[in-house]
């Protein structure tokens, strides 16, 4: 599994966040939350969802270190913020993206293969930027099929 290594724009995003742990991953509460009113938001520019992970500096991958969880979408401008919605702005950078496919449960080795074999072994190092996942037309929940693409921040090694 070899990724495209690409630059992400710019992109304001609006949605719905939450701090927690790997040991108390409760990204299924804010997705229950955020996808009955994602519709409210009247500025989508097309129909991705976006998952991003923002970590604290020096993040450990301890399962006990706190990060948090945004579940967004993104859009062209913050006119119109929906209640309990929240913005959110990434800024442009260097991203190794990997295509996943499966479920939920194949993450974990997706995951593995990204952080422990490709990254160590590559030209690049991990950036302190967002991580993200972008569910598009081919993601379907719980499903073999399911597809979607993984955004890694990353940087040229020294």
């Amino acid at each position: 599994m070899q990724p495209i290594i690409k630059t992400f724009p710019t992109t304001k995003f609006i949605g719905m966040n939450s701090q927690f742990s790997y040991s108390d991953y409760r990204i299924g509460e804010l997705w229950g939350k955020f996808m009955p009113r994602r519709n409210e938001i009247r500025n989508a520019l097309g129909t991705d969802l976006f998952n991003i992970q923002i970590n604290p500096e020096n993040f450990d991958f301890n399962p006990q270190t706190e990060f948090v969880k945004w579940t967004v979408v993104p859009v062209s401008d913050f006119d119109f913020l929906p209640e309990e919605m929240e913005v959110l702005i990434v800024e442009e950078g260097l991203y190794a993206v990997f295509n996943h496919i499966g479920d939920a449960s194949k993450a974990r080795e997706t995951f593995g293969y990204i952080f422990g074999v490709w990254l160590p072994n590559s030209e690049y190092e991990l950036d302190n930027r967002p991580h993200f996942e972008i569910l598009g037309e081919k993601y379907k929940n719980n499903d073999s099929n399911s597809e979607e693409e993984i955004w890694i921040p990353v940087k040229r090694k020294v």
